[in-house]
């Protein structure tokens, strides 16, 4: 027999956030699919079409007819396997809550079939809905609140690995997944705007409650991949100081060699298998080229296609030196005729933004004295 819980339930928000706190999100999945939480975990009351059903009821019906409907759906075995699964989570997450959209029946009936069971679990007082709305005004105020370093930088002068070893610093792009640029695709699908949004008031309530100095950002545009960071925050992003890290060619032919060739062939070949990863490989490469080609020119990305099947031709004996040599080719020539001219000319526009500028070693030690 499980045992019950004394806890209450709860409208401490700040607090879930704050400590990452297990939640047990009972919603239908089309609703977690529009928008949830880093932390939460879909284990539905009702699936789509359940849940479809007895909306349907309730505006023909009425609510006690469409609770009725409810019970007879989610009933016998498959209530029982609901029931254990929220049993499961429960008992993994002894400190975690249950919420639905407003903290109403879903919650309450959830919560009741587990203490049937035999186990107490507390509920989120407003459930997602005013998580969310919490989450959103933070996100506002925080936005204004807060100060914020903004780290610049050439493509390939390695922002985000500086970045991760800065104080109170938020990572964009791990929060996006996505690396901003065209080549910035990963093998993790991007989360959508809203729970991107909840994750970036998340990151921003937590750095607030670190208390130590500025937060650290990296410069980015307002798309990145398919999320947009929210105007009034992007805004505020372009009115803080600048660091700019700089970095030889050299330097920065390796940054984008092992981040856009090494390690995401790799990644492609762990997923796929030595053949079809090296296909799907090959395929963002063409790809990402192919995003830019407007800005491009499509001399210059007829030329790029070449250097890359060329370098991808010396695949089969795996990466040698020789097929690197020849990948740090079109390397070269995207930075310093596609990357370079757009960030100078971007940068000249924020000079009087500037901080501070110079290589890692540099910035570091200005950051520590």
């Amino acid at each position: 027999m499980v045992q019950p819980s004394s806890r209450s339930n709860t409208l401490n928000y700040l607090e879930l956030f704050l400590n990452d706190i297990p939640l047990m999100d009972v919603r239908a999945p089309v609703e977690f699919t529009r928008g949830a939480f880093p932390q939460a975990v879909n284990l539905p009351l009702m699936n789509d079409e359940e849940r479809r059903l007895v909306g349907i009821r309730y505006k023909k019906a009425g609510q006690e007819s469409a609770i009725e409907l409810g019970h007879e759906l989610v009933s016998g075995e498959l209530k029982a396997q609901r029931i254990a699964q929220w049993q499961a989570f429960a008992q993994a997450h002894p400190e975690g809550y249950l919420y639905c959209f407003r903290g109403g029946l879903r919650s309450r009936t959830t919560q009741q079939w587990l203490k049937d069971s035999g186990l107490a679990y507390p509920l989120i007082t407003g459930g997602y809905k005013a998580m969310r709305r919490f989450l959103i005004s933070s996100l506002e105020a925080l936005t204004q609140e807060l100060e914020f370093v903004v780290l610049s930088g050439r493509t390939g002068t390695g922002k985000t690995r500086l970045l991760s070893t800065f104080p109170n610093h938020i990572d964009l792009e791990a929060l996006a997944r996505h690396r901003g640029s065209s080549f910035g695709k990963t093998l993790h699908p991007q989360p959508g705007q809203i729970d991107f949004e909840n994750s970036l008031a998340i990151a921003l309530l937590k750095a607030r409650h670190q208390g130590q100095g500025p937060v650290y950002i990296e410069d980015e545009s307002r798309l990145i991949g398919r999320c947009a960071l929210p105007l009034s925050f992007k805004n505020r992003l372009s009115e803080s100081p600048l660091l700019v890290l700089e970095a030889s060619l050299e330097e920065r032919i390796e940054v984008a060699l092992q981040d856009y060739v090494i390690d995401m062939s790799r990644a492609f070949i762990e997923r796929d298998g030595e053949a079809q990863g090296f296909q799907a490989f090959s395929r963002y490469l063409f790809a990402s080229v192919e995003r830019i080609e407007r800005r491009l020119g499509s001399e210059r990305k007829n030329t790029v296609l070449s250097l890359m099947q060329a370098a991808l031709a010396q695949h089969p004996g795996g990466l040698s030196e020789k097929a690197l040599d020849a990948h740090r080719q079109w390397i070269s020539l995207l930075l310093k005729e596609y990357y370079d001219p757009m960030y100078d000319y971007q940068l000249a526009k924020k000079r009087e933004r500037v901080r501070i500028r110079g290589d890692k070693n540099k910035l570091l030690k200005e950051l520590l004295t």
